[in-house]
């Protein structure tokens, strides 16, 4: 087995033991003992060192593309998902790609712990290939621009709410003192690595359960 199939296949592997929820909900920093997180990112810049795409956004785009499901994270965004208030609790987080137009929007589906509500939050943003330095090309940052967030409740007791689906449609917040980015850092079918510009950790894998939604409202 080559280094970087081993390197996954340990990554992978501490990720399943950490999945204590049947919802799908991601897992977060403030949610492991230290010793587990430092785990997580000693294997996780393992993987990096061997990633078989070290330009995604030159020859690589086509494995961008699509619905991935968010596995763990240690961004500010995530952790205050994981504790959210009245009963609610979150569930599976996407991220969906569009290439082709240079758009994504997060999705967090979010669920009351006794099922009388369930919905989603949704941000939009488009991107655009960032250069590095003195780098003629694009190599794997990307600049990002948060347009819109939605709020959205689907069901009430089981019975579906199109008229709040979306309830609440406000502008999305962007840094002020900077332009929000995200480094692909591993990349290949099935797996993706990405580091924000804060620091920030995001370890996703490719989803195909996820209903149709749509980029716009």
């Amino acid at each position: 087995m080559n280094k970087q199939l081993l390197s996954k296949e340990k990554l992978q592997a501490t990720l399943e033991k950490i999945k204590t929820k049947s919802d799908g909900s991601p897992a977060t920093d403030l949610q492991l003992d230290k010793t587990l997180v430092e785990e997580i990112e000693q294997l996780t810049t393992e993987l990096e060192s061997v990633n078989p795409n070290l330009n995604p956004l030159l020859y690589a785009t086509s494995l961008l593309e699509g619905a991935w499901q968010l596995q763990y994270s240690t961004a500010r965004e995530i952790r205050s998902l994981v504790s959210l208030p009245l009963g609610l609790k979150l569930g599976k987080v996407y991220q969906v790609i569009d290439v082709a137009n240079k758009l994504f929007f997060n999705l967090a589906k979010v669920k009351h712990s006794f099922g009388l509500v369930s919905g989603y939050v949704k941000v939009t943003a488009s991107f655009e290939p960032a250069k590095e330095g003195l780098e003629p090309l694009p190599n794997k940052r990307i600049n990002i621009y948060f347009d819109k967030r939605y709020l959205s409740i689907e069901k009430i007791v089981g019975i579906n709410t199109p008229q709040l689906n979306p309830f609440k449609v406000v502008s999305a917040s962007n840094p002020t003192s900077r332009t929000a980015t995200l480094d692909i850092t591993y990349l290949d079918e099935t797996l993706r690595i990405g580091r924000g510009g804060d620091g920030s950790l995001f370890i996703l894998t490719k989803s195909h359960d996820l209903p149709d939604f749509t980029f716009s409202t």
